[in-house]
C-alpha cells in the first residue's frame, strides 16, 4: 500500500503556518522522509459561505499548490484529490493538467470527480445536471492533446480547429483515478487507471452519491469495479484503488489499530490511502508526519 498526504492548505486560520510556499515545501519534504509516496490537494475555486460555515473548507488552486510541492522534492508524486474538470473549459483545464505533468517530469496523478456542490457550479456558470458529460469531455480532450496530435473538437462548450499542445508528455496524459461512489463513477473509473471512492459516513444523500459505510460495502464495490475494469477495452495496464481511510488518520486510534485497519483494507484491494493529519501548528504537524511514518507506514510496508 502507498500513502498520499493531504497538504494543510485548507488551514486558512493560520496562513503563515500552513498556507505558504515555505509551508508546502517543508510539509512535502517531511512527507517524503516519512515514507509518503504523494501529497495531495483538492479543488474548490468558488466555495460558498453556507458550505464553508457548515464544515466546508477553502482550497488553493490545485495546480499552483502542487507545482510548489513538485519543486520541493524531486521524487514526490503530486495528486489532485480531487479535480473537478467540469468547472473549466476542457482545453483550459487540459492546459493546467498538461503544464503540471510536464514540469513535474510526469509525476502527476490526476484524481477527478464530477462534483456535487450546486452553489459552486452556479458561481462558475456551469449547469450541475450536466457535470458527468462535461467530465467525460474533459478527459477525452486531455487524452487527445497529451497524445501530441492536432485536435479538432466540437461540442456545446468548445469549438476547436487544430489545437496543438507542446511539449508532448513522454508517457502521454497522467494516470486518471476517478472519484465517487455512484454507478456512473464506477463505470467511468473502470475505463481509466484507478477508482477513488469515499466513506459517506451517513452523508450519502447530502453528497448525492451511493453509500459506502463499511469495509464490507467497500470490498463488494471494489470487486465490482475491478470486474468492470477487466472487461474494459483499450485501457492501460494496472488499476489502483485509493481510499480516504479516516481510521488511519484518527488521532484517537492507536498505531496498532491504524495498522490493523490498513492491513484489512489492503486485503480487500485498496492500493493507496489518503491521510489527513491535524495539528495546532506546523512544528506539531511535522512531528505527526514523522510519527505516522515511523508507527504506521514503516509497519505496514508502504512503498515509496
Amino acid at each position: 500500500m502507498r500513502f498520499s498526504l493531504e497538504l494543510p492548505t485548507s488551514r486558512v486560520d493560520q496562513p503563515e503556518a500552513f498556507v505558504s510556499v515555505g509551508a508546502i515545501t517543508e510539509v512535502t519534504r517531511a512527507a517524503r522522509a516519512a515514507g509518503f509516496a504523494a501529497v495531495n490537494v483538492t479543488d474548490h475555486p468558488a466555495p460558498d459561505a453556507g458550505w464553508l460555515d457548515h464544515g466546508g473548507h477553502h482550497a488553493l488552486d490545485p495546480f499552483v499548490a502542487l507545482g510548489v510541492a513538485a519543486a520541493a522534492d524531486p521524487e514526490v508524486l503530486v495528486h489532485t484529490n480531487v479535480y473537478i474538470a467540469a468547472y473549466r473549459n476542457p482545453f483550459l483545464g487540459a492546459k493546467s493538467v498538461h503544464s503540471l505533468h510536464v514540469l513535474s517530469g510526469g509525476r502527476l496523478v490526476l484524481g477527478v470527480a464530477a462534483g456535487y456542490l450546486g452553489p459552486e457550479f452556479a458561481a462558475l456558470g456551469v449547469e450541475v445536471e450536466g457535470r458527468g458529460a462535461l467530465l467525460d469531455e474533459a478527459l477525452a480532450v486531455l487524452d487527445a492533446v497529451c497524445g501530441g496530435a492536432d485536435v479538432a473538437w466540437e461540442s456545446g462548450r468548445a469549438r476547436a480547429r487544430g489545437v496543438r499542445f507542446r511539449p508532448v508528455p513522454p508517457s502521454g496524459r497522467p494516470p486518471v483515478w476517478v472519484g465517487g461512489n455512484s454507478p456512473a463513477a464506477r463505470r467511468r473509473a473502470a475505463r481509466y487507471e484507478g477508482w477513488a471512492p469515499f466513506h459517506t459516513a451517513g452523508f450519502a444523500r447530502t453528497s448525492r452519491t451511493t453509500a459506502i459505510e463499511s469495509v464490507e460495502d467497500l470490498a463488494a464495490a471494489i470487486a465490482e469495479v475491478r470486474a468492470l475494469a477487466a472487461e474494459a477495452s483499450g485501457r492501460r495496464e494496472g488499476f489502483d484503488v485509493c481510499w480516504s481511510a479516516a481510521r488511519a488518520s484518527d488521532p484517537d486510534a492507536s498505531a496498532d489499530e491504524r495498522c490493523a485497519h490498513l492491513v484489512e483494507l489492503e486485503g480487500i484491494g485498496v492500493t493507496w490511502t489518503t491521510v489527513r493529519l491535524e495539528a495546532p501548528d506546523r512544528p506539531a504537524l511535522l512531528e505527526e508526519i514523522e510519527r505516522f511514518g515511523r508507527e504506521v507506514i514503516a509497519e505496514v510496508g508502504g512503498e515509496t
